[in-house]
């Protein structure tokens, strides 16, 4: 019988990192692999990116709605309402062996509680990392406590994950999907990424990525505005912006970046979604990337691209040498910015290494999946440090 494991994405990014996971457990004969697509996917306002995973050759097996048309706090508690509602019908449905999740959002929140209620084994991607400006960060831990597999990116983050009262035997080290996924991508030449995107990369060109700071009240604005003074201000800068996720205080960064686009056409482009070939591709290029992702810390190591990380949002991570931490005030990021673009910046990381890399990381977890026992319980015992 064919082990049916069910793949959740609720967004661009997600799924971009999650691809060559979906692609071995695809080709695997032994697996009956489903894909279960929400959040972002189906919306319109963020580009309507399930359409990518249907051009990539994957089938969305079950499509729940649930985001609103807003960025407030009351209506993401709803979205993870309608999720639920939805969730409990589509998991019922396809009722696989496993539930693989990534992350940290609340999309993956309410799928995981309705998978633990549904009493299915959740596989869960990155937990035991820190980003302590954002309600990420509470919701990831509560994901860990909910899950049965544990696929982490460092031994650190290991050691928190078995903190948490998960016995080691269920949590493996991996290292970072999306790291070991960008090895295995040819990449596109300056050129064509040039002529995709509509837009001449020099070596002042910058990408920003700039999510809200969901653990504090109405700053997103203050901060932007910030940094679009330091952009401004430091001198001779593109910016290639992509718009911020289905997240509190998120619509207001949008509507900042359209608005900084239409006054500096020349100068900047803004995309809702990049798709993964492109994203990764400029990573390649550009001369910083700049803001608060959790790609900036995870993936531009292993370019040795420079990283300006703007605030507390991704405080509690593992940080490479290339990444350059600053205060949210425009002065610090100005400073931050041209020190990621000089050159003598630059030459120091010719020998730095990603602590996230890691050999194989999407056949490694699809072994386990595949090949570990399938618990008749989802009951877990608390592992207790000596």
């Amino acid at each position: 019988m064919k082990r049916k494991i069910c793949v959740f994405t609720g967004g661009r990014a997600e799924y971009g990192i999650l691809q060559p996971l979906l692609k071995i457990l695809k080709a695997n004969k032994n697996v009956d692999l489903t894909i279960l697509v929400s959040g972002m996917h189906l919306s319109q306002e963020f580009g309507l990116t399930y359409k990518e995973i249907e051009r990539d050759g994957f089938e969305c097996s079950e499509k729940v709605e649930m985001i609103l048309s807003s960025d407030t706090p009351t209506s993401t508690c709803k979205s993870m309402g309608l999720g639920m509602i939805g969730f409990s019908d589509a998991l019922t449905r396809l009722n696989p062996d496993f539930l693989v999740v990534l992350g940290d959002r609340f999309e993956s929140m309410s799928v995981v509680t309705t998978a633990m209620v549904c009493r299915i084994p959740i596989a869960h991607i990155q937990g035991g990392e820190m980003t302590q400006g954002a309600v990420d960060d509470h919701l990831r831990h509560c994901i860990t406590k909910m899950s049965y597999l544990h696929f982490v990116t460092t031994k650190e983050y290991r050691n928190r994950v078995i903190q948490l009262g998960e016995a080691p035997e269920r949590v493996f080290n991996v290292g970072a999907l999306n790291v070991d996924s960008m090895k295995k991508i040819d990449i596109l030449t300056k050129k064509e990424l040039e002529i995709k995107i509509n837009f001449v990369i020099d070596e002042r060109t910058i990408l920003v990525t700039f999510h809200p700071i969901t653990l504090e009240n109405n700053t997103s604005e203050k901060y932007f505005s910030e940094l679009l003074k330091a952009i401004k201000t430091a001198g001779n800068i593109k910016v290639i912006f992509t718009y911020t996720n289905a997240d509190t205080e998120g619509r207001v960064i949008n509507e900042m970046i359209d608005r900084y686009v239409e006054e500096n056409p020349k100068t900047s482009i803004a995309y809702s979604s990049l798709g993964q070939l492109k994203y990764i591709s400029c990573l390649k290029y550009i001369g910083a990337i700049v803001g608060n992702s959790s790609s900036g810390v995870i993936e531009t190591p292993t370019f040795k691209t420079p990283t300006v990380n703007i605030g507390d949002r991704e405080l509690g991570r593992v940080i490479a040498k290339n990444v350059i931490c600053c205060n949210q005030d425009t002065v610090s990021i100005k400073n931050a910015i041209n020190k990621s673009l000089s050159s003598e910046f630059k030459s120091s990381l010719k020998n730095m290494i990603n602590p996230y890399e890691k050999k194989d990381t999407a056949i490694a977890i699809a072994e386990v999946l595949t090949n570990i026992d399938i618990p008749d319980s989802i009951k877990k015992t608390f592992y207790d440090l000596e």
